[in-house]
């Protein structure tokens, strides 16, 4: 399986079981209606160890721009495979969501509630304060990526398919699936009370994309005044965990 491939299938896994959940917490009519917030942080946690634990050997399991831009300048990933890498894991995103719609497409229709709705594909501030929503996600995300880099030395050989193998750094496979997924469980926990904790771009525009064209009754907006600060946000906490390993470490 090419790389890329491993990306996507990933991603749209992460996002199916994550926005599941979202889904099943929120949703009229479900089993799961109501369960509340540290249900949701599990399951995203869970989300996260399935789709690293079907694509680390693969990709190194990046599922996340904010993670492959972190790698790349950090000196740890090649620059050229990160434009491939992040359309795939959009990809992944955007199909996730438009399936979880389609599973969940009689309870969507069974509540009134936009702002719910939209929940279920992308994240949003209770207080809206795009200075303190910005930092909220870059310090999740900067809590996501620095223990790639502090707690394993992420490196394997990968055939490309572009002639000799080339060696590529790992992402959050370098941490192992069940590690990664208690770390973001963590952080859902004890940072996403805020924003909802994106700490992903792809995880937040490919699913708003989806909830823009998807026919989803009485959806309302797809908030895209606060789209900028999940995608923005992210890969500046990421770029700050580099900079940080790179003086730390002597990468």
């Amino acid at each position: 399986m090419p790389p890329f491939v491993a990306e996507f299938i990933g991603t749209a896994i992460l996002v199916i079981l994550g926005n599941g959940v979202v889904s099943n917490v929120l949703l009229n009519k479900t089993k799961g209606n109501g369960a509340g917030w540290i249900c949701i942080a599990f399951g995203w946690g869970m989300a996260v160890f399935v789709g690293v634990f079907c694509s680390m050997e693969i990709s190194g399991a990046h599922l996340n721009p904010a993670v492959t831009i972190a790698l790349a300048a950090a000196g740890k990933f090649e620059w050229r495979l990160v434009p491939m890498y992040i359309l795939a894991q959009m990809a992944g995103a955007f199909i996730g969501a438009c399936l979880v719609y389609l599973f969940y497409r009689d309870h969507f229709n069974a509540t009134d509630d936009g702002a719910a709705k939209l929940a279920c594909f992308s994240t949003g501030p209770n207080i809206r304060n795009p200075a303190s929503n910005f930092f909220s996600e870059l310090l999740g995300t900067f809590m996501l990526a620095l223990p790639i880099f502090l707690m394993a030395d992420p490196k394997f050989a990968l055939d490309l398919g572009i002639g000799q193998p080339h060696s590529v750094k790992m992402g959050l496979g370098a941490l192992g699936a069940l590690p990664v997924g208690l770390l973001v469980f963590a952080i859902g926990l004890s940072l996403g009370g805020t924003t909802g904790y994106a700490i992903n771009p792809a995880r937040d525009l490919g699913p708003r994309i989806a909830h823009a064209i998807l026919p989803i009754r009485n959806k309302g907006s797809s908030d895209w005044n606060y789209s900028w600060i999940p995608v923005l946000g992210p890969i500046a906490g990421g770029l700050l965990a580099a900079g940080i390993a790179r003086v730390v470490l002597k990468m």
